[in-house]
């Protein structure tokens, strides 16, 4: 095949992926990787080793300290971005200065030609569990460890994130909230993430557009504060604005001035039949039983009390005796020291059919290009995860049910499995149901249950 490099005149037409609900248009996603994998494409192709065989897979060695299982999420959008894995004359011009001719040439008509497997969005994941596996030549696989990891990496800490404060909420409301302390897209991603855990909606607008996330919220104090008079304060015009534009069903910030005289104004305002009341500071624990026992007394029993205020797992598990409906989650949600990063990390590690593995002191992994079952018992409480080499599963202990845990992705380039993210929630939902009952805790142990690796009859190199 000869290879061009095609010129800015005669840019390929953007290709039109459809993905859920979603049609992306062909908005190169090649760049969003790191300059050492098209330099060992380069010395690839260049000593003629770009086009073996090779298997990637990507895996936690460990989970992040104090978590008992993870929850995976962000494959839909790895074959999404995949899709789009591509290097139109823009793209190319952005690497030409490290970049031989021959690499170039290579990349002007490049297109992931492989296959994927991976653990399904949803599932849970443990130390060693083989989340996704990449086939295909070095050239096109070694190119995308950053996409996949940049991706699954962010999402699956969310999601494990998010799941912990599904148990901790004991089936009550959650509302992801952190938008404005993260990047832009970071917060549709983690929107998105929330969602398949078990959250019952964003705030984002965009996570609703593109994926389908219940858009959630109200307003916020400065609405309050907008109807400040040369006279003074005036909290009933706000409310009194809000409820004309939204309907008594709507949710009243009454916390901007003194709490209690909020409360009193959003129900001469709006009735006891006003929808809920949200709190966004304060000691949330007396706060929220005075205001119970205010609205009940003013006979708007039915008024819910929605929460926020850098709300986390350990905050929503402490107010869980509180009389609260919903939870607003931000800060603790979409930032490193709540959702801590997954630690996944893409490993080549099968070659022309030879196993292959890293040795390095604490960063060891295992060879072969590998499978994973769960096992539980007939109550449906799992016991155990085996990793084993692809396509020899070991047989099931007598009185305990296995299940297999990936799923084919991507087949000779195609995206052949259909991202459907009730579907995920779904799996989340019966995951977190399916584990033991001190794997739900929120202190620090070990995993919820132990993975254990088969080791491939080859020899390894």
């Amino acid at each position: 095949m000869t290879h061009r490099i095609p010129g800015a005149d005669c840019a390929p037409e953007p290709e039109r992926y459809r993905y859920g609900e979603i049609v992306s248009h062909g908005v190169s996603t090649a760049l969003l990787t790191d300059k050492y994998e098209l330099t060992m494409l380069a010395a690839a192709l260049r000593d003629g080793s770009a086009h073996k065989r090779c298997t990637f897979e990507v895996f936690a060695r460990r989970l992040p300290e104090g978590r008992r299982y993870g929850v995976v999420a962000g494959t839909g959008r790895f074959v999404e971005a995949l899709a789009q894995f591509t290097f139109d004359p823009q793209t190319l011009a952005a690497v030409s200065d490290f970049l031989d001719a021959d690499t170039l040439a290579y990349l002007s008509e490049f297109r992931f030609t492989g296959d994927v497997h991976g653990y399904p969005e949803g599932e849970l994941y443990f130390p060693n569990s083989p989340v996704l596996s990449v086939r295909g030549s070095f050239a096109e696989c070694v190119v995308l460890e950053t996409l996949a990891l940049s991706i699954l990496n962010h999402d699956s800490a969310i999601a494990s994130a998010a799941a912990r404060m599904v148990s901790a909420a004991g089936g009550r409301q959650l509302i992801e909230m952190g938008s404005r302390r993260t990047h832009e897209e970071a917060a549709v991603a983690a929107a998105r993430a929330a969602w398949i855990a078990g959250f019952h909606g964003s705030s984002n607008l965009a996570a609703q557009q593109r994926h389908g996330v219940p858009a959630l919220g109200t307003s916020a104090h400065a609405f309050t504060l907008l109807h400040t008079t040369a006279d003074g304060t005036d909290e009933r015009s706000a409310f009194q604005a809000q409820v004309d534009a939204l309907g008594v069903g709507t949710t009243l910030l009454v916390d901007t001035y003194d709490i209690t005289d909020g409360v009193a104004n959003a129900i001469a305002v709006a009735g006891p039949e006003l929808g809920a009341v949200r709190i966004d500071s304060g000691e949330l624990a007396v706060l929220v039983r005075q205001v119970r026992d205010q609205l009940d007394g003013l006979g708007a029993t039915g008024t819910k009390i929605v929460v926020s205020s850098d709300l986390d797992e350990f905050a929503i598990a402490a107010l869980r005796a509180e009389p609260v409906d919903s939870y607003g989650v931000g800060t603790s949600l979409v930032t490193g020291s709540g959702a801590p990063t997954a630690g996944m990390v893409y490993k080549l590690v099968e070659v022309d059919g030879i196993t292959v593995q890293k040795r390095s002191a604490h960063k060891a992994s295992a060879g072969g290009t590998k499978e994973a079952l769960r096992v539980a018992k007939p109550s449906g409480t799992i016991v155990e995860e085996v990793v084993y080499p692809a396509g020899h599963p070991p047989p099931t202990e007598v009185g305990f049910e296995s299940r297999p845990l990936s799923v084919e992705l991507v087949r000779g380039g195609h995206p052949v499995h259909e991202h459907n993210l009730e579907q995920a929630r779904a799996r989340a939902a019966a995951g977190l149901g399916s584990l033991p009952w001190d794997g739900l805790k929120l202190s620090k142990g070990e995993p919820a249950i132990p993975t254990r690796v088969v080791a491939p009859d080859k020899p390894t190199s």
